[in-house]
């Protein structure tokens, strides 16, 4: 009797690895910017040869941005080839969305550079002691300016916080039919108002209870509070309206009072979002010029006087410095870019208490 022994299979070899990802349908992680950089250097090499043909300098700039709008179709193209339509239309996507951000972020670099670069050359211990009371030429400093611009942009703030707050709560929490309404389409119209009418009304309001031709700090105040209420509110109601109702239920059905439900409850869950939308407001008007330089007016001496006398500001410092250039100009010109740069100083020390503010205050800190 025979036995019938079957042969034992045959071993499959291994299949190897796929090693070259451009064959995988899939470019490499440095793909984008093997790119980009070809892009750039053929860029380069063109625009280095209109220069030699021209007898001009080099353009650094044009080279770069006609590289960078090189790359845009070229990762575009290499994509379809390996990767197919899904993963190239999401590479152009990504190739315009992330070049509309650098584009927006050149002028910003741009002039933060400046600013630096100039305001350096007067950001010394006599720029923040001194005034410019009796000072035609070198020297003098911008301290007037400095304390005029903290008060009235505080007394803006004292003026309009609790006005736009408390306006938010009641279209948020309390305003239905028309009242509401009205409200709202007036504070989108005033959002839209240039700022030298903001000015023009100040200074209208305190010449009819004071006489013509009075300028004082408190005016120019009001004329940024006008500016600021607007903004407050928007900001504000947006971030109440962020607040989930099932808190607000959650306390109504605990006997909690409405008016207790929003300083508790409310108010609490949305105080960063808030603090948020007042920095912004500052920021807003801490550098508007118009409206301070027809409410407040200019001087060269100290005022620390809301209600007595004009104000010097830093906007319009920079403006009067610029405008009114003496001998030498260029002590004009670096007082106004130093007082510019400390304008924007000024601007991110007070977003940066805004954060820890917010970030002290948030729910998840309190008890």
């Amino acid at each position: 009797m025979t036995t019938t022994t079957n042969p034992e299979p045959a071993t499959r070899p291994a299949a190897s690895p796929i090693v070259n990802t451009f064959t995988a349908g899939r470019l490499p992680s440095y793909a984008p910017w093997l790119v980009l950089g070809t892009a750039i250097l053929v860029a380069a090499a063109v625009f280095g040869v209109l220069a030699l043909a021209a007898g001009s300098g080099y353009d650094w700039g044009g080279a770069i941005l006609v590289g960078a709008l090189l790359y845009i179709p070229s990762i575009w193209l290499f994509s379809m080839l390996v990767e197919g339509r899904r993963r190239a239309m999401d590479r152009l996507v990504t190739a315009l969305v992330t070049g509309a951000f650098v584009l927006a972020m050149i002028p910003l670099i741009s002039l933060t550079i400046t600013v630096v670069t100039f305001g350096l050359a007067r950001f010394d211990a006599e720029f923040f002691t001194f005034s410019m009371r009796n000072v035609t030429g070198e020297g003098g400093g911008a301290l007037h300016a400095i304390v005029g611009t903290l008060l009235m942009t505080g007394a803006a703030a004292v003026i309009s916080i609790p006005i736009g707050l408390m306006t938010s709560i009641y279209l948020v929490e309390y305003g239905r039919g028309r009242l509401a309404r009205g409200i709202t389409f007036l504070v989108d119209v005033m959002t839209g108002i240039p700022s030298i009418v903001a000015g023009l009304f100040a200074y209208a309001v305190f010449s009819i209870f004071l006489g013509p031709g009075t300028r004082t700090g408190i005016a120019g105040a009001v004329s940024l509070a006008v500016l600021m209420i607007p903004v407050v509110v928007r900001s504000s109601e947006e971030m109440l309206r962020l607040v989930p109702n099932e808190l607000r239920e959650a306390a109504y059905a605990l006997g909690v009072p409405k008016w207790l439900t929003i300083v508790k409850v409310v108010l609490p869950t949305s105080i960063a979002g808030i603090t948020t939308g007042i920095m912004l407001s500052i920021a807003r008007v801490i550098g508007e010029t118009a409206p301070l330089l027809i409410a407040a007016g200019f001087t060269a001496s100290m005022n620390y006087n809301l209600f007595d006398g004009r104000m010097q500001s830093l906007p319009v410092f920079v403006y009067t410095q610029y405008a009114n250039q003496g001998n030498p100009p260029e002590a004009y010109l670096d007082r106004a870019w130093a007082a510019a740069l400390t304008l924007i100083l000024i601007v991110m020390a007070l977003n940066l208490i805004a954060r820890l503010v917010a970030r002290f205050f948030a729910p998840k800190f309190g008890r």
